[in-house]
């Protein structure tokens, strides 16, 4: 659908409104450099290491764990464990993506030995993503250590959430080693999840960015019914950690969490063209230096996108034209303190690469394609109405008095102030 020039310069200067005002704290309270609460910045590992592992001495200890398990001196948490805890340390499990984190998104990890430990590494992401009892039948607790990037659709929440409830039907107690969530913890932002798009990619229904770590979302979880039973849980909260702060404020090092994750900023790009990476010929840079970071279609005219993105108001975010191999369209820079809504800027983009492809991005999707695509998003809407030539400011606009509920819900089960 081809709109009249006065109507677009009109959506963008509402979409600048809407990037601009994403209902994020100012930022030089939200995101500037944050001072530890209290002695030096520890993680949920380094804190229960600190107390001798208490909680699961005497027991035999299940791990959820992965290459993104390490403490903050850089020990894998499994090698930790198994030094304090001996023959007690009985299974490991692994998410999406396995043990080392090497595994491409959406392929199945097969269950094998973990050449550190010894120990058999059972899949969470093969022919079942809950924990079997006979996986459970070893252990006593099922300890979850693996670090989550802050949105709905990435996976290992969706793992910890499954196995919450595996766990309270086998009768084991749950453990959360809670970590920093890489947006930081004011950021809340995009669609709501239908129960009816209810899957592995959306678990749990909380807005597409909720600005929660793991433990507070495990507590969340549970106190709300998101799953059919809830275990008894305990979460050991970190030391040091506060919502104002970035990752690059834990003075931590980053251990890339995915394949297509391998920065500590990563995860601002993924939601920044996560879903616009599930319409068709579409680019969004995986396979470059950053993946997630560009945006673009087939045929598109760089410069034409890039004049569109350059009407928007976005903080702390950047574009430059780029055009490779067919497709056309921006490269996207952008500061962990970037106040944008840059799930806003997702849905934007995907508006005007469809549109200056003629509704082709969105118009030839079909069959399993838009089955995951409308999973992610969290309903169809997305699609109908950029079918239908709704606005994306408009669409943008309907998420934010969910949102803004939602921070008032989650607020009894923040940890960190």
């Amino acid at each position: 659908m081809v709109f009249p020039r006065a109507f677009l310069r009109t959506a963008a200067a509402f979409a600048a409104l809407i990037l601009a005002s994403c209902e994020l704290p100012a930022p030089q309270q939200a995101y500037q450099p944050q001072a530890a609460q209290a002695g030096p910045f520890m993680l949920g590992i380094d804190v229960l290491a600190s107390r001798n592992f208490d909680l699961i001495q005497g027991k035999r200890v299940g791990l959820i764990t992965n290459q993104t398990s390490m403490t903050g001196r850089g020990e894998r948490t499994r090698t930790a464990m198994q030094r304090a805890l001996g023959r007690n340390l009985v299974a490991l499990y692994a998410p999406e993506h396995g043990i080392d984190g090497t595994i491409g998104a959406g392929v199945h990890v097969s269950t094998r030995r973990d050449s550190v430990t010894g120990l058999i590494v059972y899949s969470l992401y093969g022919p079942t993503r809950k924990p079997t009892p006979a996986m459970l039948a070893p252990i006593d607790v099922l300890v979850f250590d693996l670090q989550d990037i802050g949105c709905r659709s990435y996976t290992y929440i969706s793992t910890m959430i499954v196995a919450m409830e595996a766990a309270a039907e086998c009768g084991k107690q749950f453990v959360v080693l809670d970590r920093p969530n890489p947006l930081g913890g004011w950021r809340v932002e995009g669609p709501p999840l239908e129960s009816k798009w209810k899957s592995f990619v959306g678990q749990i229904p909380v807005p597409y960015v909720h600005g929660m770590t793991a433990g507070e979302l495990a507590m969340m979880a549970g106190a709300r019914g998101w799953m059919a039973r809830t275990p008894r849980l305990n979460v050991v909260k970190m030391q040091g950690w506060n919502r104002g702060m970035v990752w690059q404020d834990t003075g931590l090092h980053w251990y890339q969490t995915s394949p297509n994750i391998p920065h500590a900023t990563s995860p601002f790009y993924y939601v920044a063209t996560g879903i616009l990476g599930g319409a068709t010929s579409v680019d969004i840079g995986i396979g470059t230096e950053n993946p997630f970071g560009y945006a673009g279609g087939s045929g598109v005219n760089p410069q034409a996108l890039y004049a569109y993105c350059q009407r928007l108001n976005t903080p702390g975010v950047s574009f430059s034209p780029y055009s490779k191999d067919g497709f056309g369209g921006v490269r996207i820079n952008i500061s962990p303190r970037a106040t944008a809504d840059i799930t806003a800027l997702d849905v934007l983009l995907l508006a005007e690469i469809n549109r200056l492809t003629g509704g082709k991005v969105i118009g030839r999707m079909g069959g399993s394609k838009l089955n995951l695509f409308n999973k992610v998003y969290g309903s169809e809407s997305l699609y109908s109405d950029l079918r239908r030539g709704v606005p994306a400011v408009n669409i943008v606009a309907r998420w934010q008095s969910h949102n803004q509920s939602f921070r008032s819900q989650r607020q009894r089960f923040l940890l960190y102030p």
